[in-house]
């Protein structure tokens, strides 16, 4: 992935959500071609939104789609 063009910006717009509390968690399937990201976001639109800022937008980057999580098991949290 670091080899794509952009990267520095794509990682730095990235490191940006993680740190705003937006992205939860994230990294590539092992493909390596697709990505599951977990968001906080109150809305689909939202998310659509937050990841058109992106410097990969439409480039490396395309959303497929936005599932609703209901989380009921969390072994993160002490």
């Amino acid at each position: 992935m670091q080899e794509q063009s952009d990267w520095p910006a794509h990682a730095a717009f990235m490191d940006e959500l993680v740190n705003a509390g937006f992205v939860v968690l994230g990294g590539p399937l092992a493909d390596e071609h697709r990505v599951v990201l977990v968001v906080d976001a109150e809305s689909e639109d939202l998310v659509r939104a937050a990841l058109a800022r992106d410097p990969w937008s439409e480039t490396h980057l395309r959303v497929d789609s936005v599932e609703p999580w209901t989380i009921r098991l969390d072994g993160r949290r002490g």
